[in-house]
């Protein structure tokens, strides 16, 4: 069951779906954005399990462009949203492709935001990580910073048992958003991170957006700062 689609930004929704099974047992909280370009065309962000009232509440928005899988790990419902809208075209993460080759139709992202939404967004592909490719958004008009998995914050009792401990010692359900320790030690080359994280530092974002844990409305990158700290040299 989806929760409602909510304002978050000058033309930026966003909308929570059900829990979703991970590796080992773990479910995770998710959420989608869904934001309005400046053509009137909606760009949706990780589409979280469609329902009829969701895609109701979006196609009175207006009329849906564009489908992101942002990383290798955020793509179980693409095919379910590309059914609903057949004229949106699908972007996904780099190395998607590979793991499903179902989406052979979609484009790639890249380093630099395609042409229909150049302009809205600034976008950074974090690459070079052995669990995940992930493509990190800005949204100017609000600016909004939008993370998937590589920055979580879910509630302390998100998990029980064994996993509740798995979480705390990852920093899954830290105090604040953090990058979890398993994405942090997983990174190859950490100067090329730097590059990449100090781009998105660079945006000046006031708000902050992730799949897996409550949104930032203020502080945005002030929290970014602190997710990325273990970074410094």
């Amino acid at each position: 069951m989806t929760g409602p689609l909510t304002t978050f930004g000058d033309n930026l929704w966003l909308a929570d779906g059900s829990t979703v099974a991970g590796a080992g047992g773990f479910h995770f909280p998710t959420r989608m954005a869904v934001a309005r370009l400046p053509d009137g065309a909606l760009w949706l962000w990780s589409p979280v399990a469609p329902d009829a009232g969701l895609i109701d509440a979006i196609r009175a928005l207006g009329p849906v462009g564009h489908l992101v899988a942002p990383n290798t790990l955020h793509h179980l419902f693409a095919l379910d949203w590309h059914a609903a809208f057949p004229d949106a075209r699908l972007f996904i993460a780099p190395g998607l492709r590979a793991k499903r080759p179902d989406l052979g139709f979609a484009t790639d992202l890249t380093l630099e935001p395609p042409a229909e939404w150049q302009g809205a967004f600034d976008q950074v592909a974090i690459t070079g990580n052995r669990i995940l490719t992930e493509v990190a958004f800005f949204h100017r008009q609000s600016r909004t910073a939008i993370f998937t998995d590589l920055i979580q914050q879910m509630p302390r009792d998100q998990f029980r048992g064994w996993r509740a401990w798995i979480a705390r010692a990852d920093g899954m359900t830290a105090p604040r958003p953090t990058v979890p320790r398993k994405f942090r030690i997983s990174f190859r080359d950490k100067t090329a991170l730097r590059g990449q994280i100090g781009q998105v530092l660079g945006w000046g974002a006031d708000r902050l957006v992730y799949a897996h844990g409550a949104a930032v409305p203020s502080g945005g990158g002030q929290a970014l700062e602190q997710a990325f700290r273990w970074l410094r040299p």
